[in-house]
């Protein structure tokens, strides 16, 4: 179920907690790594989901999943939502831990969407004319190939969007064809 209210309470309570503790960058590894398992495991977020298996087995698989791999912190903390029944939510709440932590330390995600692979040197001159052009100090930035795009690039930032696709020029050409906007021109 999505809830983001409870997702950013929780995340903010494990975030104040982490701050408390001195394990702030810990705990955020932390949330990466369980953000990318449950991105990447479909089985695991089902497993968390389902009404079917008990919490004392859901524990010791969250705890064999993440054996070596998370702190004491992040562990107890798993725990907690166990037992209180929102281990379903833990997808979004890693999430919303991320998001706090990047308005905290001003980090901005952008993702950039080209239709083919681009060098590392070309990503991070538009790190840098972002990062000169916005004012912003620190950049996450997110490639993405997608060859539906045919060429150009796509590039999100702080709910902005800069298409400056194929696709979506051919779009365009598309709806002027259309709307036959140059009938009154040629006669």
């Amino acid at each position: 179920m999505h809830n983001p209210r409870l997702a950013h309470r929780y995340a903010k309570s494990l975030m104040d907690l982490s701050i408390e503790k001195n394990q702030l960058d810990v705990v955020y590894n932390d949330m990466k790594y369980v953000e990318a398992l449950c991105s990447q495991s479909r089985e695991f977020r089902n497993l968390l989901k389902s009404p079917i298996i008990n919490a004392d087995k859901k524990r010791s698989i969250i705890n064999a999943v993440t054996e070596g791999k998370v702190s004491e912190l992040t562990k107890l903390f798993y725990h907690l939502l166990v037992n209180k029944g929102r281990e379903s939510n833990l997808h979004e709440i890693a999430n919303a831990f991320i998001e706090e932590y990047n308005a905290l330390k001003d980090i901005h995600k952008v993702v950039l969407t080209t239709a083919v692979a681009i060098s590392p040197e070309t990503v991070n001159a538009i790190a840098e004319r972002i990062k000169n052009e916005r004012g912003v100090k620190s950049i996450e930035m997110e490639t993405i190939v997608d060859e539906k795009i045919i060429g150009g690039f796509i590039l999100e930032f702080d709910n902005n969007l800069v298409d400056a696709s194929i696709t979506r020029d051919l779009r365009d050409v598309k709806k002027q064809f259309a709307k036959n906007i140059y009938i009154s021109e040629i006669r």
